[in-house]
């Protein structure tokens, strides 16, 4: 029985990248993933399961099985023939396919939008407001000694974080978790929550109210009311003196406060914080980005366009407006007449009438797995995926950019989403002419 071992290779699960994995490869199978995971230990040993096959093209109401090359001009045509496509997703794949997706959303006056839209869009709004005072998840595992999880769950969602870059790392200045305060603000009693050393139960949609009340008091201003967002006044007035206090401290924000009442303003609130305790000790703030390359999906369009996601491309030049330009409100306004999604279900996970509008019009999904997406799809293209069958940049939650290592061989037939945008772009390039 023939074995390899893959070590330091990169996770392509959540925002983390982690980059200690050890794989073990017996006879083309995974046989070990080590340092993995939960999530990724169930991605790892399961990604070959309800897979595309082979491409796919619509004829009545089925799928039929085609070459790449058939459905590749089939989904040419159709997004050379559109007047007003959006191209979606792009947050599980590599830098290298989301800049060929730019390029083709730019040759057929597209809109280029990813997932941001649905989870940290808001976050990237308050920053584009405000300003962001940041770090790498390294200097938050050597340097912090107070860390804040606000409308985050890691324990679920990440798992590794806390063990790999903040509560239970052992950094060079911060070697044990006694060196380390962690606070957990969130609506309810979370597992993070019930390690962390104090837990801030906050009422439903009032993160700014908090902020501001915070704010205030590090201040040194004065409040009135008795509680603030359901915190008492004297939680309030500690959880500053702690903040003010610290040598190096982090907010590590999730959807629970940028997806909740208030949205981009509870950012812009939480940013102001994070810069009014920068006066009087070292403070960051960082985004729990969930998919391992939505990092990467903003900052590439952001190159290529000027802005990171929601850019509409149909005017010749780049349009920025979330809550217009975003592929969910166009979808809802019923305005684009073809789609195309790489590595996304939105039909699952887009409002109801979001994804009635989508499942309308021709559809193409470049996909390595069954779902809802490829199911009402014109065109199913399948691809190999990245960080296992092929390599691919990706950026860290952090904005550190990590090469993903191919350590396995796709299916025969199968290839990358850079080979399948490319030809799909020389195609809708050569029709266009």
């Amino acid at each position: 029985m023939s074995s390899k071992i893959f070590q330091d290779i990169i996770c392509t699960v959540c925002g983390c990248c982690c980059d200690n994995l050890e794989i073990e490869i017996k006879d083309g199978n995974i046989s070990r993933a080590k340092n993995a995971c939960a999530m990724s230990l169930g991605k790892l040993m399961n990604f070959n399961k309800e897979r595309n096959e082979f491409p796919m093209v619509r004829n009545g109401d089925k799928l039929s099985k085609a070459s790449l090359s058939e459905a590749i001009d089939k989904a040419a045509n159709i997004l050379a023939d559109s007047k007003y496509p959006i191209l979606y997703g792009w947050s599980l794949t590599s830098c290298e396919a989301i800049e060929l997706g730019v390029e083709l959303a730019d040759c057929i006056g597209g809109v280029m939008d990813n997932t941001t839209g649905t989870c940290h869009g808001p976050g990237i709004i308050g920053i584009q407001d405000v300003g962001e005072s940041t770090c790498t998840l390294g200097e938050v595992k050597h340097r912090a000694d107070l860390i804040i999880y606000w409308g985050a769950n890691p324990v679920h969602a990440h798992p590794n974080h806390m063990m790999r870059y903040s509560a239970l790392s052992k950094g060079r200045f911060r070697a044990t978790r006694k060196d380390r305060n962690v606070i957990t603000v969130d609506v309810r009693m979370t597992d993070t929550a019930k390690i962390s050393d104090s837990f801030i139960q906050i009422e439903p949609n009032k993160d700014y109210e908090l902020l501001s009340a915070i704010t205030a008091t590090v201040k040194d201003l004065e409040l009135e009311q008795d509680k603030v967002a359901g915190v008492p006044l004297e939680e309030i007035e500690n959880l500053a003196d702690i903040m003010v206090n610290c040598e190096f401290g982090i907010i590590f924000f999730g959807l629970g406060i940028t997806m909740s009442l208030g949205k981009s303003r509870n950012i812009d609130m939480a940013l102001s914080l994070v810069r009014e305790l920068n006066k009087r000790t070292k403070f960051l703030i960082m985004p729990m980005r969930g998919h391992f390359n939505v990092t990467g999906a903003n900052q590439v369009t952001a190159w290529q366009t000027g802005y990171p996601f929601a850019v509409d491309l149909s005017k010749g030049f780049p349009l920025y407006n979330p809550g217009d330009t975003s592929a969910v409100d166009i979808l809802m306004r019923d305005e684009c007449d073809a789609a195309l999604v790489v590595a996304s279900d939105p039909i699952s996970n887009f409002p109801n009438q979001a994804a009635r509008n989508l499942a309308k019009i021709p559809l193409i999904t470049i996909d390595p797995h069954v779902t809802l997406t490829t199911l009402c799809s014109e065109v199913v293209i399948p691809s190999a995926h990245v960080g296992i069958e092929t390599e691919g940049s990706i950026y860290r939650m952090d904005g550190v950019v990590l090469e993903a290592r191919k350590f396995i061989e796709p299916p025969n037939g199968i290839v990358s989403d850079v080979e399948i945008l490319q030809n799909l772009l020389n195609r809708v390039k050569k029709i266009s002419k």
